[in-house]
């Protein structure tokens, strides 16, 4: 048997769309993996009733057809479906990582990232690399169809998950068709100065590239209480809050003393508007790791 840990993900991080994500300390999905005639999966921990265990409609079972590598494949979920914290992609970043060990495929793990986004696209309809790549890899993540650019960097986060759910289909289907051209400019600047801050280790800059006027502003009509939560976030510490990924979680970047504060008044804030919710104090921490085989 091999065991993968693989970690929730913060895709978008506002002016980075489809392209920027990070990994996370904590949560994280367990993949177990052993070899098998035909793949079979079983699915326990949190959220486990909404995800089918049809190899054909799972996303370990896409990653299982594309290694060409059948396995009896058991996932221990620690990320929520429909958070906004790559919860598929966890899923198939580990499998990847377990199959790839277990059939001896001799893949990279860069040579990893396409093989598990086509998981993601059983779920979203496309296969994205945004989740997968710092899911797999670590750090932070600049995401193309040409290349992928890692950067390892120690940022300390808070993400706040409200009892919502929000898909990765619905908040696609809501964004717009056409912008400006000011918007565009804007965009470019604030990712522009979010890569620095990644790069130089500074939540300050980071947080101020984490703005953005395109595709947040319609994406956060579906969390009640986005606003407050992300102001009185700001009032007490946080240097940049967004939408995490698709929604409903929402990533406030911090300096580490300032996460406990943080994590409370969001968790305050979302009650304020009849919504439970649950933070995790974390940081931008390292991709998928084999844990025993």
């Amino acid at each position: 048997m091999v065991t993968v840990r693989a970690p929730a993900t913060s895709a978008n991080l506002g002016s980075g769309f489809d392209v920027f994500g990070v990994a996370l300390n904590r949560p994280a999905d367990v993949v177990h993996v052993e070899k098998a005639d035909e793949t079979t999966i079983d699915v326990r921990g949190v959220g486990n009733q909404y995800i089918p265990e049809d190899p054909e409609k799972n996303t370990v079972g896409a990653v299982a057809r594309a290694l060409d590598a059948p396995a009896h494949i058991e996932i221990d979920k620690g990320v929520r479906p429909a958070s906004g914290l790559g919860s598929s992609a966890a899923s198939a970043a580990a499998a990847a990582v377990a199959l790839n060990e277990l059939y001896d495929r001799e893949r990279s793990n860069e040579g990893l990232v396409p093989i598990a986004a086509k998981g993601e696209a059983v779920v979203s309809g496309t296969a994205h690399t945004d989740n997968v790549a710092p899911a797999i890899l670590g750090g932070f993540t600049i995401a193309t169809d040409q290349e992928i650019t890692q950067i390892e960097t120690d940022i300390s986060v808070v993400v706040c998950l409200p009892e919502v759910v929000v898909s990765t289909r619905e908040a696609r289907g809501v964004l717009p068709e056409r912008t400006t051209i000011d918007k565009v400019v804007d965009t470019v600047g604030k990712a522009a100065t979010l890569t620095a801050g990644m790069g130089r280790g500074d939540p300050e800059l980071v947080g101020q590239g984490m703005h953005d006027t395109i595709i947040t502003p319609v994406r956060s009509d579906l969390i009640p209480g986005y606003e407050s939560v992300r102001e009185t976030a700001l009032e007490h510490g946080a240097t940049g809050v967004t939408i995490s990924g698709a929604g409903p979680a929402i990533i406030a970047v911090c300096h580490e003393q300032n996460q406990r504060a943080v994590a409370n008044v969001m968790i305050d804030s979302f009650a304020d508007h009849g919504v439970e919710s649950r933070a995790y104090q974390t940081e931008i921490g390292g991709g998928a790791q084999l844990c025993s085989h």
